[in-house]
């Protein structure tokens, strides 16, 4: 199944709700990232978490997540675009303790369950949009639909979930965000309640084949969901040796002049992609003239 975010309303407008498979766009980061199985599943649980939130954006805007607890992962940073790309990293990948006592990957040990969550979004404002709440569990989702409830001051439900395979890579990716409109009401909330009590982990209807329009009917019931748009979803750097360029061009001509005469060239490793590029004495040269 391709990776895609579906967005709908239901309960007559009561609700907004998206929910997304993004099993390739997680694997891909992981493996870029070279993550260990629960760095893995905290990193991809992050990466929808932005991806979703992103998708409530419009045109070209875009947001930025940070996750930055007590375990011993480090920050977890995310860049999303309303576009549906997404590019994620950590600190500290080859994080991975033992199982927690159900017998699941430890999210939250890796995480920590003191620090803070931070969003800052970029809509074409002079400044950026930014909220912070403490982290409440370092699980991830319980953290962001905190975010949403106290930052945003909308009532949220999120769940997110990154199933591992036995040789460490991912299996499967999904996750959901349900929100209350102003003016829903009580047997709206019981109804969403009920149906999320007894619902599998969102990790297990992807693995099991569900698309993201079925979630949302596994979630709220078929006959209450109105799906508005479907958008693929796709893991996708930013970075290009062009942006790195620059950033050289801006460390100063003192700074250009010492790589060529100490290196000969310079080398720079994206810490999203962990793609190298390297400039030779002669493109430092051209840098140089630049700055």
């Amino acid at each position: 199944m391709s990776d895609y975010v579906a967005k709908a309303t239901a309960f007559n407008g009561q609700v907004r709700a998206l929910a997304l498979v993004a099993t390739d766009m997680v694997a891909e980061a992981c493996r870029r990232q070279d993550t260990w199985p629960t760095a893995s599943a905290a990193l991809g649980r992050a990466m929808m978490g932005g991806t979703l939130m992103a998708a409530m954006l419009k045109g070209e805007e875009k947001l930025t997540v940070r996750v930055e607890g007590n375990g011993p992962i480090g920050q977890i940073l995310i860049d999303a675009h309303a576009n549906g790309t997404t590019r994620g990293t950590v600190t500290h990948p080859h994080v991975s303790p033992e199982l927690n006592s159900a017998g699941k990957l430890d999210v939250a040990r890796v995480v920590g369950t003191e620090g803070t969550l931070s969003v800052a979004k970029d809509i074409g404002m002079k400044e950026p949009f930014t909220g912070s709440v403490p982290l409440v569990s370092g699980e991830i989702g319980d953290d962001f639909t905190y975010y949403f409830a106290n930052s945003e001051q909308t009532p949220s439900s999120v769940g997110v979930g990154v199933l591992i395979n036995p040789n460490e890579t991912v299996l499967a990716a999904g996750g959901f965000v349900i929100q209350l409109m102003p003016g829903a009401t009580e047997t709206t909330i019981s109804e969403i309640e009920k149906r999320l009590g007894s619902i599998p982990p969102v990790s297990k209807l992807v693995e099991a084949g569900m698309p993201p329009e079925e979630m949302l009917q596994a979630l709220l019931g078929d006959e209450n969901v109105k799906i508005l748009e479907t958008k693929p979803i796709v893991f996708e750097c930013t970075c290009s040796k062009e942006r790195i360029g620059n950033a050289i061009i801006s460390l100063g001509p003192e700074e250009i002049k010492a790589m060529i005469e100490e290196d000969e060239e310079a080398e720079t490793t994206c810490h999203f992609c962990n793609e190298v590029y390297t400039f030779n004495k002669t493109e430092l040269k051209e840098l140089l003239l630049e700055a």
